[in-house]
This record gives C-alpha cells, structure tokens and sequence, in this order.
C-alpha cells in the first residue's frame, strides 16, 4: 500500500462567523499553531477550504501524528482535529488512504463516508464518492457495518483544487477564539484550584493572560511560587500565558494584620492586591482584571465585599467562575492538567494573617475608613516595583518596557 503524507485538519467554527474579519482570526490561529507545533516535524500549515491544514514530513509515525493532534485540540480556536493522510484525486487513492485512515481509528462496529469536493471540477460528486469509497471500504472491513445516522467512525473524505484529505480519527477541540485576538488581561493566579481554570477560560476567548500571584514572601517560604510556576508551564503549552509577576506580599500584610480591623483583613488585603495588579495592567496596556472568585464559596466572595473590592480600581473586573461551583471547577482543573498540581498545600498570602472571623457582609464607608490609615499608594508603587518576571512561550505576545512606570504604545 501506498505510504500517504499525514495530515492534521484544523476545524474551527466561531472563527468562521467572523464575517470580514475572518482572515485576520484565521492567521492568528494559523500563527499561534506554527510556533505550538515547533516540536514536531511539520512542514507547513495552510488555509484551505474554511480549514486550516498542518502537513507534517513523509514518514511520521502514527503515534507523532496523533499526538500533534492532541495539542492541536488544545488550542483556543480549534473546535475539532482530524488525524489523517493527504493523497491525490483518484477514488482507488482515497480507498487506499481511506483503510489506512480507519486501521488507526481504533475499535469500531459501524462506519460512514461523508465526502465533499470544494471543486466542481472533480467529476465525481459528494453522493457517488460515498457510495462508492463506501463500498470499497466495506470490502475491505467486512466485519464493520455500514450505519449512516451515529456510527462509530465518519470517515471523511475533502476533495479540494489539487490533492484529496481523508481522515476517520477527530477528537473535539476546545472552541473559543485564538489567544491574541482579544488583547491583555491581568489574572491574580494563585496556587489553588480556581484561578488557573479562570485564566483558561479568558484565554479562550482570545485574550492574552498575564498572571500576578501575591506570595507571602517573606512571612511565608516561596512554595506557592514553585506551583504557580508549575501551572504556568501546563497553560504555557497551548499558549495560554505569557508572562507572570510574583509579588511578595507578605510584609504588607503583616502591616495590615498589626493596624487594620481584623475583621477586615481580607477585604483590604484584597483590594491593594486589586490596585497592585492594576498598576501592572496599566504597564502592560492590559485592559482587565480576572479573579477565580465563585459566588458565596468563601467569606470574600460574598456580594458586599466584591463590591467593596470592585471599588478599589477602575478597570473591568471578569470573574468567568462566578457562577460555577467547586465541583464543575475541579472537573475544568482536570481536564485542563492543574488539578493536582494545585492540590499540593503551599503556604501562601491567602492564608496569611487571616482573622478568626472575617467579615461577610462589609460597608464601603468603613472598608475606606480603615484603608486611609494605610500608606497605599506607596505600598501599589513599591510591590508593583518588586514584582519578579517570569515569561513564557504565548506567540501572539509582545513583551512591553519591563522598566518600572514605561509607557509605551
């Protein structure tokens, strides 16, 4: 049998509803795949017929291939990647491909063919290539039933200007939109469960993420910075994030504990955390801030004190979990490889200093009151002035002046 190149086809469908701005979601998907697959032995990735195509050098093994597609499925934009061969536009080629394509597809009972030619040119139609590949592949598999509504395996078969694409082995993307589509944001990332499936989904939508986690530092180790470091590197592979501040937080809120009400540690740590990422948002011109906050699930979660903290700063605020609960968090960590890196225990400024009974239901006069007593502003400089840098591969990302206060266009 004939050795076929493999291919990876690059399935989108938000994308494609971008009316004249498609092209430009297109190339930055396109771009985002070529620096993510560097890796792995491809040779180019071209737009053909409302996809995009990565074709990897003769002779990779199957397992490179699928594996390429597994990274593929993870990238914001893909809706879904289908592993197969490029061949020429010959039914007996496309049967060859066909069989190669439906031996790794893994076990089966039923099949189908579902082929479409994006030029008229090709003398045989859509209906008359799945009858007769169909056909040919049923010899070839007598003991796999042909059943056209919910088979086990839809071999598909693109028939295009010079060359034909058939594959029977997809696996489901992640959707959204490519990072870098979006602009900036700033995501407060901590060690625990939350944060980095937030960061996730704004990556999704298009968004570069920029991620500032508060180390207690130097009133706790530096474990926490470890695992966020860790969890950079899973959100690094698909390019979800590009870059991380570490801010060592520990001596300010020890400040906080010794002069504010105890009751409302929480609420002032978090807002200068608020105005700290802030003043990063503004030197990396990032738009917004994102937190992994869920509706009532801990005492600064509650409506009154995300207000009280919303009020600290102007930009935007998303909070995409807001409505989701831990266990359909814990499911989102899993699936995207957090999980059990954020279930290590880390001492970190989230549990530093935290009052026996912290206040639920906190007063914005009051919360103001206790925070004119705090050298903030001076506290915002100086932290953002600290802060440790730490950059990761995300393509669709242009680092700005890391010189304190640089502003540039």
């Amino acid at each position: 049998m004939t050795e076929y190149q493999r291919i990876c086809l690059v399935h989108y469908h938000e994308i494609g509803l971008k009316g004249h701005n498609r092209k430009t979601f297109e190339q930055r998907l396109l771009k985002n795949l070529e620096a993510l697959l560097s890796s792995f032995p491809v040779v180019t990735i071209h737009r053909i017929s409302g996809r995009l195509c990565v074709f990897l050098k003769e002779g990779t093994p199957s397992e490179v291939a699928l594996e390429a597609g597994s990274v593929i499925a993870m990238v914001p934009g893909v809706a879904r990647v289908s592993c197969g061969f490029k061949c020429g536009r010959d039914i007996d080629q496309m049967t060859e491909a066909g069989i190669a394509a439906m031996s790794e597809a893994g076990p089966m009972a039923s099949f189908k063919v579902q082929a479409r030619r994006s030029h008229t040119d090709f003398p045989v139609g859509s209906q008359d290539m799945n009858r007769i590949i169909g056909g040919n592949l049923s010899d070839a598999f007598p003991d796999v039933a042909v059943k056209m509504k919910d088979p086990d395996v839809t071999v598909g078969v693109e028939v295009v200007q010079n060359a034909a694409y058939v594959y029977a082995r997809s696996e489901a993307g992640i959707g959204g939109l490519p990072v870098g589509s979006s602009g900036r944001v700033v995501s407060l990332l901590s060690s625990g469960i939350d944060s980095p499936v937030a960061s996730w989904k704004m990556a999704r939508r298009g968004a570069i993420v920029i991620g500032v986690h508060f180390s207690g530092r130097p009133q706790t180790s530096d474990a926490s910075e470890w695992l966020v470091d860790d969890i950079a590197r899973v959100l690094e592979k698909t390019g979800c994030i590009a870059r991380t501040y570490i801010v060592p937080f520990g001596d300010c809120q020890r400040e906080i504990a010794l002069s504010g009400p105890p009751e409302l540690r929480v609420i002032l740590y978090r807002r200068l955390m608020f105005k700290v990422a802030e003043e990063i948002a503004r030197r990396e011109k990032a738009g917004a801030l994102v937190t992994g906050e869920s509706l009532g699930q801990v005492a600064s979660q509650t409506l009154d004190n995300i207000r009280c903290t919303d009020a600290a700063v102007d930009r935007p605020i998303f909070r995409p979990l807001i409505g989701t609960d831990k266990l359909e968090i814990i499911r989102e960590a899993e699936r995207l490889g957090t999980f059990e890196i954020s279930s290590q225990d880390a001492p970190d400024c989230c549990t530093l200093f935290m009052p026996r009974n912290p206040e639920t239901h906190a007063k914005l006069p009051r919360v103001m009151e206790a925070e004119a007593q705090l050298p903030i502003d001076q506290w915002v400089s100086q932290l953002a002035d600290a802060a440790e840098v730490h950059d990761y591969a995300c393509p669709s990302y242009r680092p700005r002046d890391r010189k304190p206060h640089a502003e540039q266009g």
